[in-house]
């Protein structure tokens, strides 16, 4: 399964080229615009709280064929404080910072597989999962 190297997240614009380089990767394996769009924004919203709870981390693109489907696997990691409370966190409407607290609940719901591990204070990682229809 082809991967693209590790986006690194340390910046505003790397929320960008990791939206980019999914959505390339996503069109390569024939997802529709709609599909495209919500992996972006999946990629978004994880990215964002990188950088907000982080302050860094990176991002893994992967192919994904279990025939006959084939998908793009979304890994982003960081070596940040972690998340105490996983359940809580996924809640909507929760937010230990300042934001609406859409981010992970919202990506959950772009994606069809999302799974998260975190160890406080070492860091999280989450591996999402979209299926071309």
């Amino acid at each position: 399964m082809p991967t693209e190297a590790p986006i690194s997240i340390k910046h505003d614009a790397d929320i960008l080229a990791a939206r980019r380089a999914a959505r390339e990767m996503a069109a390569r394996l024939g997802f529709s615009s709609t599909d495209l769009a919500l992996i972006a924004t999946a990629i978004s919203e994880i990215a964002r709280n990188i950088l907000v709870y982080a302050g860094r981390g990176e991002i893994t693109l992967e192919e994904v064929s279990e025939p006959p489907r084939r998908g793009i696997v979304v890994i982003a990691r960081d070596s940040g404080p972690g998340i105490a409370d996983i359940e809580q966190a996924m809640q909507d409407g929760y937010s230990s910072g300042h934001g609406l607290g859409l981010g992970l609940p919202g990506a959950r719901r772009l994606m069809d597989d999302f799974s998260i591990e975190s160890n406080v204070p070492q860091g999280t990682t989450i591996v999402m999962k979209k299926w071309a229809r």
